[in-house]
């Protein structure tokens, strides 16, 4: 029996490195993950590590989720050390609202570690849930492009954003590669029934029969085939699914990540936020502490100064405009 799915609390963070198969619920957003890490026979939580990484966090205020999928290239610890990095870098900004710039930020921060590490990359992407509008804003950096399915027209295609002719410099690039590159990001617009999924390559790349990769419009083709009015059973069901049509397993890390826009409140409790602020003031005393017994510095998830973050978790009408000012927006256009 499947296990129900985790409520998150404000200023909550999940996710990992290892096998899973889970599910959490947000204001406005619920996620499933299946995960397998390379090698594993099987997809139990916690029966090892791989360079396929997940997060989802919440802010501080319940309006903000975020969820991260990366693929860190190659295997073994050094791997597992940079997904850890990455689920700091996370945890650190799970008040940052500005998405583009976070993203710049966590590339500069990992392109430090994976040289440490002897030169790793990662493609990823992150998207940003803003449940007072609906919107969710990706930023993708190198990733296979996500796969849509509309509640309205039934129907599953492709998500993407155009590429922005303004960026002055190497734009979307991998995690890792350039300190100076810029990250542009796309929106759409969710409705309740409304699901977005992210996968890793690891999928697109097995091989059919005829020695051919499955690629994108096969990866679709199977999704097609499942019951999109069950979200709970598409990441397991889609990589089964692959496997099926493909005599051998993926030979990477694999990892599937569903989100569904639900028909639940969009709005914290205010015990949730009640504790959320509890959390926040202990996690600045610990830092505090850190810093004075034993002169470490622990990341703080400060949030960001801005009228729409501060004083939308306020006032929500102040709120109202997260999420509208990313490029690729066209409403005009079917929301998936």
């Amino acid at each position: 029996m499947r296990p129900a799915a985790h409520h998150m609390q404000c200023l909550e963070f999940w996710g990992g490195n290892g096998a899973a198969d889970a599910g959490v619920v947000m204001p406005g957003l619920d996620v499933w993950v299946f995960a397998k890490p390379h090698g594993q026979a099987g997809g139990t939580a916690n029966s090892g590590e791989g360079g396929d990484v997940h997060y989802v966090s919440s802010c501080g205020t319940g309006r903000i989720s975020r969820v991260l999928l990366a693929d860190v290239a190659g295997h073994g610890p050094a791997v597992a050390m940079l997904a850890r990095t990455l689920r700091d870098l996370m945890r650190r900004h799970v008040n940052t609202v500005n998405q583009a710039g976070f993203v710049g930020r966590m590339n500069s921060e990992f392109l430090a570690a994976a040289e440490e590490a002897g030169g790793r990359f990662a493609i990823a992407v992150v998207a940003t849930f803003w449940a007072p509008t609906g919107y969710l804003v990706a930023s993708n950096a190198g990733h296979p492009r996500p796969m849509g399915y509309s509640s309205r027209s039934k129907q599953w295609r492709t998500v993407e954003g155009g590429v922005d002719v303004e960026a002055a410099g190497p734009s979307n690039l991998p995690l890792g590669i350039a300190d100076d590159a810029q990250y542009t990001q796309f929106a759409v617009r969710l409705v309740a029934g409304d699901v977005v999924v992210l996968y890793t390559d690891a999928l697109l790349e097995c091989r059919l029969p005829d020695g051919r990769m499955l690629g994108e419009a096969g990866l679709l083709d199977c999704i097609r085939q499942l019951d999109a009015s069950r979200p709970e059973l598409l990441a397991s069901g889609l990589y089964n699914a692959v496997a099926s049509k493909c005599p051998n397993p993926p030979d990477d890390d694999a990892t599937v990540l569903v989100l569904r826009c639900s028909e639940g409140s969009r709005a914290a409790s205010f015990a949730s936020r009640a504790v959320a602020g509890l959390r926040f003031l202990a996690m600045v005393a610990g830092a505090a502490a850190s810093r004075l017994w034993r002169g470490q510095s622990t990341p703080v998830p400060w949030p960001e100064f801005s009228l729409e973050n501060i004083g939308g978790g306020i006032i929500p009408a102040f709120g109202m405009g997260l999420g509208r000012d990313a490029r690729g927006l066209d409403e005009q256009k079917p929301v998936v």
